[in-house]
């Protein structure tokens, strides 16, 4: 069905798969799909080496302990390392960033590009905790258990990229 050396996937096929993985994730952990919680139980372990005492805010004690916090971290990991090992074997590899947003804004190097890239991923990942879910969370495991803030969400990531979009049109 699916080769790591195949170009591209089928989008409906990848989807179900990706879909039907709620199904272990809620009967074993009882947890759903997410991405962005990852971060902060990695930047609380790392946070508390400097600083024993940041366990003692409660944000960030829900997210160091138990098998939920650990599994969306392996999950992660198991998603870079599997699109990388993907783009090697089927020789689809891209650059490191879009040149349409380097270039509209004069940056050329790839020094130049990769803070860009850095500041934007931070900004996503801050978007994400803010709204208490990334994309998959909010796009698959919200609106799996329809929860009213995902649709809100997932309406307001898919009006944003719509509007980028456009933008880079532009540019």
């Amino acid at each position: 069905m699916f080769a790591l050396t195949d170009k591209a996937w089928s989008p409906y096929a990848a989807g179900i798969l990706i879909g039907l993985l709620q199904i272990p994730a809620f009967l074993l952990i009882h947890t759903a799909l997410g991405a962005s919680s990852a971060y902060v139980t990695i930047a609380g372990h790392l946070a508390g080496i400097i600083d024993p005492g940041i366990a003692q805010i409660e944000y960030v004690a829900k997210h160091l302990a138990g098998a939920k916090n650990w599994w969306q971290v392996a999950l992660v990991g198991g998603i870079a390392l599997g699109a990388a090992l993907s783009a090697r074997l089927s020789g689809s590899r891209r650059a490191v960033m879009s040149y349409a947003w380097s270039r509209g804004l004069g940056i050329t190097s790839l020094a130049g590009r990769l803070p860009l890239a850095f500041a934007a991923g931070f900004i996503m990942l801050f978007g994400a905790r803010v709204a208490d879910g990334c994309t998959s969370g909010h796009g698959l495991s919200g609106m799996a258990q329809l929860a009213i803030s995902s649709f809100i969400a997932v309406t307001a990531m898919f009006a944003g990229g719509i509007a980028t979009a456009m933008l880079m049109r532009r540019v």
